[in-house]
C-alpha cells in the first residue's frame, strides 16, 4: 500500500506525544523526512550493495537534517527504509514521504489545538544583550554560554527548558521559605535600651555588640521605639566637626612655619 510508510508512525509518535519538542515540528518533520527519502533514493541509485547504501544514506541523512535544521529521528529510518528497498523513482520522495508528512502535520495541528497544546510550537526571540529578569538568579545570556558549552542537542525548546528552570527555581525558593517563620530565623535575647539611656552608653552598647539598632523600652518592657546608626549619624554634627577639623588643620599649618624658623633661630644662637 503506497500510503503507508513505516517511518511516519515514528513520526507520528513525536507530533502527538510530544509536540513541544524540537523534533515533532512541522519543519523537522516534512523536511527530515523528505531530505532522507532523497538521500536514500540517491544512495540505492548509487550504490550496488544494500547494506553499504542503507549505512551512507542514514549518514548522510543524519549531516544534510543538521544543516538544513530539520532534525527529525524518523528521518533516519526513511533513508534506510528507501536504501535497503532499491526505490529508483525519485517521485517516493513527494508522494508518499512529503504527501503524507504534511498530512500528519496538518492533522497533529488539529489534534493539538483541540487538547489545548500549541502546535506548531512557538519559540520564544532572544532579547538583546545580557538580558534575562533581574529577579532570577541567572540570566539568558549564562543559559546561552551553557548549552553552548554542552554542545549537544537537548530534545527540549530553549523557551521551554527556561520556563521549567525558572519554575524549579521558584519551587525551592517556596520550599526553603515558603514555611519558615519569622520565630525560626528571628535573634531571642534582644539587646535593648531604656529611654531613659545616655547616649552614650547606647553607643557603647552598638560597638560592643556590633549591632546596628538598639530597641527603646519603657519601664513596661514594652518597645516605644528604636534608635540606629542613621540616628546616631543625623545627631552627631557632622558639619560642626567638619569645620573644627578644617580650623585645627588651618592652626597647625599656621603653626608649622613658626616652629620651624624658632628652631632655626635656636639653632644660630
Amino acid at each position: 500500500m503506497p500510503w503507508l510508510v513505516a517511518p511516519l508512525g515514528a513520526s507520528a509518535v513525536l507530533v502527538f506525544a510530544v509536540p513541544a519538542s524540537p523534533l515533532a515540528q512541522p519543519w523537522s518533520v516534512v523536511g527530515g523526512n523528505t531530505a532522507s527519502a532523497l538521500i536514500g533514493i540517491a544512495c540505492a541509485h548509487l550504490i550496488p550493495d544494500p547494506a553499504w547504501a542503507g549505512a551512507i544514506a542514514v549518514g548522510l541523512a543524519i549531516a544534510a537534517m543538521f544543516a538544513l535544521r530539520c532534525l527529525h529521528p524518523p528521518g533516519g529510518a526513511m533513508a534506510l527504509l528507501t536504501a535497503l528497498a532499491g526505490i529508483g523513482s525519485f517521485g517516493f520522495a513527494w508522494f508518499p514521504a512529503c504527501v503524507n508528512s504534511v498530512l500528519l502535520v496538518l492533522a497533529g495541528a488539529a489534534y493539538n489545538s483541540a487538547t489545548r497544546r500549541p502546535y506548531p510550537h512557538a519559540q520564544l526571540a532572544t532579547p538583546p544583550g545580557p538580558g534575562g529578569d533581574e529577579t532570577h538568579r541567572f540570566s539568558d545570556a549564562d543559559l546561552d554560554a551553557v548549552l553552548e558549552r554542552y554542545g549537544q542537542v537537548i530534545d527540549v525548546s530553549r523557551d521551554d527548558l527556561v520556563a521549567l528552570l525558572h519554575a524549579a527555581e521558584g519551587e525551592a525558593y517556596r520550599r526553603r521559605f515558603g514555611a519558615t517563620l519569622c520565630a525560626d530565623i528571628m535573634t531571642r535575647e534582644v539587646v535593648t535600651v531604656s529611654f531613659g539611656t545616655e547616649l552614650q552608653d547606647a553607643w557603647a552598647l552598638l560597638r560592643e555588640h556590633r549591632i546596628k539598632a538598639l530597641p527603646v523600652v519603657d519601664r513596661a518592657r514594652r518597645v516605644v521605639g528604636i534608635v540606629t546608626l542613621a540616628d546616631f549619624l543625623r545627631h552627631a554634627d557632622l558639619d560642626v566637626h567638619e569645620a573644627g577639623r578644617r580650623v585645627c588643620a588651618a592652626s597647625s599649618a599656621v603653626r608649622r612655619p613658626r616652629t620651624a624658623t624658632s628652631r632655626r633661630w635656636w639653632g644660630r644662637s
